[in-house]
């Protein structure tokens, strides 16, 4: 694939939800021009990697990634919404990306409780809310997606619009049945291996590269960018979480499911999901989507894998067509 690194030209309008700039041509593999990378500290002194981009005429926008993911998967989205108008900002999460590791083994993605995830969100979300004026809105994915219903079920300051796409809310454990998935998590954290890796991931195996895309992804050519990032960046990439991080997510995504705080998240949202989903629970994400309040559900098929965002073009602008036309109607 070429790549041609463009200047981008915003439209007349900041308000147009459409494309200010052809993405055909947008280098996916360097940072946008105009945009500031540096670093939040978090209140216990943890540094946050963190990504701003956009002049904020429309207003401003928190770009949550999943796990294991870094900013840099997530920049030509970033581009998209920055040229229409929002000042957006991204960040990675604790443990991943450019925010450091919590154990020795650089490729092992750990927390010890997700809690901490929550209240660096929170954290971080109170001085992006001052950094601007006009709306403020959420799009989060995967995991910060269960990250980010989770910090509004538990009372979070809410934005005027959110959107989760493929939301953690439960996780797909298949073969195994869920209570396996528990036990086993559970069982290797009591015999001291919860700070290790939950699986193998042999970084060199084109086997392995090729069945971790099909899970993701249809676009060969996007999952080739994470892969051209994490080969020129060996201090963002990382691997499987680990068994801490399976127990936390298999005991945090039931807490919320079981609990009635999602019937109290009072905010515009939207949510894209897919069936073909097999890293998350497209049930879960039903379940939950009727329990939340006036939230609105698309339900891709086959033609979407988890990274709904970073598919071929005929899913991707969809998504972002749909997320535009939401942002326009209830955050203006």
């Amino acid at each position: 694939m070429a790549y041609q690194t463009v200047t981008m030209r915003f439209m007349d309008s900041p308000f147009s939800s459409a494309p200010a700039f052809d993405t055909s041509v947008l280098d996916r593999r360097a940072w946008p021009m105009g945009g500031r990378l540096d670093y939040w500290t978090a209140p216990d002194g943890w540094a946050i990697r963190r990504y701003q981009l956009g002049s904020g005429l429309r207003g401003r926008m928190l770009v949550m990634g999943g796990r294991g993911d870094m900013i840099e998967k997530y920049l030509e989205v970033i581009a998209h919404w920055a040229a229409c108008g929002w000042a957006v900002t991204s960040f990675d999460w604790r443990g991943q990306g450019g925010s450091g590791r919590l154990t020795d083994d650089p490729l092992c993605g750990h927390i010890d409780d997700f809690a901490d995830y929550i209240a660096d969100l929170r954290g971080l979300a109170e001085d992006w809310r001052v950094q601007g004026s006009g709306p403020s809105v959420m799009v989060a994915h995967s995991m910060g997606g269960h990250m980010l219903l989770r910090a509004l079920a538990e009372g979070m300051e809410r934005p005027d619009a959110a959107v989760a796409v493929a939301p953690m809310l439960g996780l797909h454990s298949a073969p195994l049945p869920r209570w396996l998935a528990v036990m086993i998590a559970q069982g290797m954290i009591r015999r001291g291996k919860g700070r290790l890796r939950a699986w193998t991931q042999k970084e060199d195996s084109e086997r392995q590269r090729r069945m971790r895309q099909k899970r993701l992804t249809h676009d060969p050519e996007r999952y080739a960018d994470e892969l051209w990032w994490r080969d020129h960046s060996r201090e963002i990439a990382i691997g499987p979480p680990s068994w801490n991080w399976v127990a936390q997510a298999l005991e945090s995504t039931q807490a919320l499911s079981d609990s009635e705080a999602l019937a109290r998240i009072a905010v515009p949202l939207l949510i894209l999901a897919t069936r073909a989903d097999q890293l998350v629970s497209t049930p879960a994400i039903r379940a939950a989507a009727a329990q939340i309040p006036g939230a609105r559900l698309h339900v891709y098929g086959r033609e979407a894998a988890h990274e709904i965002l970073r598919e071929l073009d005929a899913v991707r602008l969809d998504a972002l067509a749909r997320i535009d036309a939401f942002l326009d109607e209830h955050a203006r």
